[in-house]
């Protein structure tokens, strides 16, 4: 289950995610926003984060303009490795030296086809392990999370 998430400012984007989702036959749970009216991204970024922080959902994909706010946001949630991509590699890469599991995108900053890769990459590509484990295991050290 793949959790989605955007303010107004990537409810464009989230909404095209939904459909390349469903074309690729993956469940996911929307947290809103439902429309492209004002709104503050913590609160839907955070709904997304705490089911991907409680195993509810196993990857998340949160939208906004930047991506960087909702990074933010979602790396304060515990097990939580948010990241925010403007290109194929930094989610090709995320995913393997980070063992990421929420894909930030800025839909200010990544035209469509960017982000429609990012995505299909970000959801294949498996996490290297080896010297990166014990990397990816300090990143949560001093806060248990």
């Amino acid at each position: 289950m793949i959790a989605i998430a955007s303010d107004h400012a990537g409810f464009q984007y989230k909404e095209k995610t939904k459909s390349l989702l469903s074309e690729l036959k993956l469940e996911f749970k929307d947290f809103g926003t439902h429309s492209a009216d004002s709104v503050d991204y913590p609160d839907f970024a955070h709904a997304a984060s705490e089911a991907v922080s409680k195993d509810e959902c196993e990857w998340g994909i949160i939208v906004c303009g930047t991506g960087i706010g909702v990074s933010i946001v979602a790396n304060k949630h515990k097990g939580v490795r948010a990241a925010a991509c403007e290109s194929v590699t930094a989610a090709s890469l995320s995913r393997k030296h980070n063992n990421a599991n929420i894909l930030c995108i800025g839909e200010r900053l990544v035209g469509w086809g960017v982000a429609e890769d990012m995505i299909k990459t970000f959801l294949t590509t498996n996490f290297e392990a080896g010297r990166h484990t014990r990397r990816v295991e300090k990143i949560h050290l001093l806060t248990g999370r």
